[in-house]
């Protein structure tokens, strides 16, 4: 997509493009999954502290991140094979700025309702599970929280978990809206401006935001502001 940009050459390859596809699919189901796995993590670390060195000790962290990964993998790997496995005839212009789901049906011939199904179902287990998820964890959060004796403890507590809910607001928020719509709803114009907030500007976006909590950087920051 970058050399693209570069040359505004604005071609892809029918290969390229299904690889594309299937490197936003897998990086995007995985971070949905790893996402999950961070509010878990915070669950652990606000409601049993005392447990959290047993709980999530360097062995549950492996097997964690790698299930992430590989479940990702394997489910994305499929959905694109099935998805390039549709006869495509006509057009081949690609209405978006990058190979994604939904443009790329628009081109197949014939019936694609079973198709879009595989894809909500997909969609449903690695958006909003993982999202269901989160709410739970959060809520269990939030309760004890609340149960914290002084307004500095809450506060300290809420901080943990400030920069991971701004990123699942921006990420799951974009990702629900654009893959959980009735395909009748797409609307071409609000599926790009959608699609820049989960290929573009949240990955943009994560490093400033887990960077604010960290005090060298703030000090950083400051003095570069005072300049």
């Amino acid at each position: 997509m970058l050399m693209n940009l570069g040359n505004q050459r604005r071609t892809i390859s029918l290969g390229a493009c299904a690889a594309q596809m299937c490197f936003v699919l897998i990086f995007g189901s995985t971070e949905c999954l790893l996402l999950a796995v961070m509010a878990y993590d915070r669950h652990v670390t606000i409601c049993n502290p005392l447990h959290y060195p047993l709980v999530m000790n360097h062995r549950v962290c492996i097997q964690l991140v790698t299930g992430s990964w590989t479940t990702g993998i394997r489910v994305m790997i499929v959905q694109t094979y099935q998805i390039f496995s549709l006869p495509f005839c006509g057009s081949n212009q690609i209405n978006h700025f990058f190979c994604d789901i939904f443009p790329i049906l628009k081109l197949a011939c014939g019936d694609t309702f079973v198709n879009e199904m595989l894809v909500y179902t997909v969609a449903m287990l690695f958006v909003m599970v993982p999202f269901l998820l989160i709410l739970g964890s959060y809520s269990k959060i939030i309760s004890n929280i609340l149960k914290l004796p002084s307004a500095t403890s809450r506060a300290k507590a809420f901080s943990t978990c400030s920069s991971h809910l701004m990123v699942v607001v921006l990420f799951f928020g974009s990702a629900i809206i654009t893959y959980l719509r009735p395909n009748t709803r797409h609307s071409e114009g609000t599926d790009k401006v959608l699609s820049l907030f989960y290929t573009v500007l949240t990955p943009m976006f994560n490093p400033m935001i887990h960077s604010l909590r960290n005090k060298d950087v703030i000090i950083a920051l400051r003095k570069l502001l005072c300049k």
